[in-house]
């Protein structure tokens, strides 16, 4: 059955991801090793503490970890390293969280770092009971202000690698893990979306938490790598607050063919066919008055570039936000990169186009580029309108 297949039987629009590897889109394409793997256990029994032996193996050999942790997402990867950091291996302490009486339960993490991914990620530190500690202010951290947020009652330290960050006058992670280490504090990194499978633990992190279905590909999954002590203390929580975060056979089967995959991806080959794409949606915008467009690389060091779509409303005859969201609900349904929307631009990611896709989403642009052009009036609904019309969205499911 092919994906056209699957979503016409299940009602759902057929969109076009040129937003990247976002949750709300189902994430990434999963790779085809991980949906042959996730289908041939899913009729055969294993025996879990085995099958996440072996997952610990697989991930200490691609991260240079000593072991390794499957989970749910990389949201409760951080829920779960930070009750870890706070209960160690006491399986009592293990079952009486969220309650952290007589436990260190304080966490710090720098201002700029406490953003949403579609939940807040303090909120990931709440829910093992511990309290979130902020560092600095939102655009300036020093690591004076980290030591000075270090008490007695510290369990740990949080490091978010994201492009939701603040993307200037934070405290470089190896900074931050050497001050939190002069006060004995371990450090987790939140890199959900990020390449890199060994940088982070180079630069002194104690825990590394990903993604296994982002860039990797596989199944919707939490992958944590570290010392085999405090990977074993991020396990044992599933005899705790973990029993609900836990994950089955074939989200760890499907992750660990997505890492065993990512060692022979060509991922030369995949640049060369995103910057394709990128290219043909270069070429479609040229001649539309009001729109300028550009390359620009990832913010975060990821190996990929996107293109910033630039548009002047007076030109264009139509706002940033609009054209996305005409994008949005036209024939097919194009979802673009539109966090940061309200300046004027949003960006086109190309990793998870299917074949020949990259020609839709420019034949979509041309079209509603012209249509605007046609219109009397700059199409442009008051940005607040669309903010809140988004908000009351939210609150009217499942209708």
């Amino acid at each position: 059955m092919t994906q056209q297949n699957i979503r016409n039987r299940l009602g759902l629009r057929p969109v076009i991801n040129v937003s990247g590897t976002m949750t709300a889109l189902g994430a990434s394409i999963v790779v085809p090793d991980a949906v042959e793997a996730v289908s041939a256990i899913l009729t055969e029994f294993v025996e879990m503490g085995d099958l996440h032996r072996r997952a610990s193996s697989i991930i200490a050999e691609l991260t240079g970890a000593e072991a390794g942790f499957v989970t749910a997402s990389c949201s409760a990867a951080i829920s779960l390293a930070v009750a870890a950091s706070m209960t160690g291996s006491d399986l009592a302490a293990i079952e009486r969280l969220p309650d952290t009486s007589r436990l260190k339960d304080e966490v710090v993490i720098q201002s700029g770092h406490m953003v949403g991914y579609g939940a807040p990620v303090e909120q990931a530190i709440r829910l093992a009971g511990a309290k979130a500690v902020p560092v600095g202010q939102a655009t300036s951290a020093h690591a004076y202000q980290l030591a000075g947020a270090i008490t007695e009652l510290t369990t740990a330290a949080v490091y978010v690698v994201s492009h939701h960050v603040v993307d200037y006058a934070q405290i470089p992670l190896k900074v931050f893990c050497d001050t939190c280490h002069a006060h004995g504090v371990p450090v987790i990194v939140d890199a959900a979306s990020e390449y890199d499978l060994r940088g982070f633990l180079a630069d002194g992190a104690d825990l590394v938490l990903y993604s296994g279905h982002k860039f990797l590909g596989g199944p919707t999954s939490g992958i944590v790598a570290g010392s085999k002590g405090r990977v074993r203390d991020v396990y044992l929580q599933n005899r705790g607050i973990g029993r609900g975060m836990k994950i089955g056979k074939e989200g760890i089967v499907g992750t660990l063919a997505a890492l065993q995959a990512w060692k022979a991806r060509d991922h030369s080959g995949i640049r060369a066919r995103e910057r394709q794409a990128l290219d043909c949606w270069l070429d479609a915008l040229e001649n539309h008055a009001g729109v300028m467009a550009q390359i620009v690389p990832d913010p975060t060091n990821n190996p990929l570039d996107r293109l910033k779509v630039f548009v002047d409303p007076n030109e264009a005859r139509i706002t940033a936000w609009d054209l996305a969201d005409r994008l949005a609900a036209g024939d097919p349904p194009v979802i673009v990169r539109d966090h940061e929307v309200e300046h004027g631009f949003f960006y086109l990611d190309p990793c998870n186009l299917h074949p020949e896709e990259e020609f839709v989403v420019a034949r979509r642009l041309g079209e509603e580029l012209d249509r605007a052009r046609k219109s009397n009036v700059v199409i442009a609904t008051p940005f607040n309108d669309r903010l809140l019309a988004r908000e009351a969205a939210i609150l009217k499911w499942p209708d």
